[in-house]
């Protein structure tokens, strides 16, 4: 009793479409994440893992209404994101601790978004990067990624 090639073809089908429509339901009502828009990228280059590194990049509001600082978080309990406006700095964000709404930037107008790595408090060597990330109010440009890299020796 051999099985048939149709028989063969036809559970072959049935799995198909059985991992097909498993598939459909497990990203059903999934949101497709907020455009993400990798703003700038700093090497460092070669630092000690003892070091504590700044970049500030320039973040400009170049629309016609305020951009709202919504959050303001990073990838790693290593780095830290603040921003300076006006004069005024908000305190160092992280993995952990997220910001929340900080603030609104008014049309044609700078602030800086200041990256902090401090490699030491999560030793890894050789060559890394980390990321900042600040959501803002604009549907082009919701989630900016700050990002820096470097060698840890």
């Amino acid at each position: 009793m051999g099985v048939s090639a149709k028989t063969i073809i036809i559970g072959g089908l049935v799995f198909l479409s059985a991992i097909i429509g498993v598939s459909v339901l497990l990203t059903a009502g999934q949101k497709t994440p907020p455009k993400a828009d990798i703003y700038s990228v700093f090497d460092f280059g070669d630092i000690k893992v003892s070091d504590v590194k700044e970049k500030d990049f320039v973040l400009k509001n170049t629309g016609t209404k305020p951009l709202q600082i919504l959050n303001i978080n990073s990838s790693c309990n290593c780095t830290f994101g603040k921003i300076i406006y006006n004069g005024k700095e908000t305190k160092e964000y992280g993995m952990h601790a997220q910001s929340g709404y900080l603030m609104d930037i008014a049309p044609n107008t700078e602030a800086k978004v200041r990256v902090i790595y401090q490699p030491s408090l999560m030793p890894v060597y050789g060559v890394v990067e980390r990321e900042v990330y600040v959501t803002t109010n604009d549907p082009q440009k919701q989630r900016l990624i700050f990002a820096v890299k470097a060698k840890v020796l």
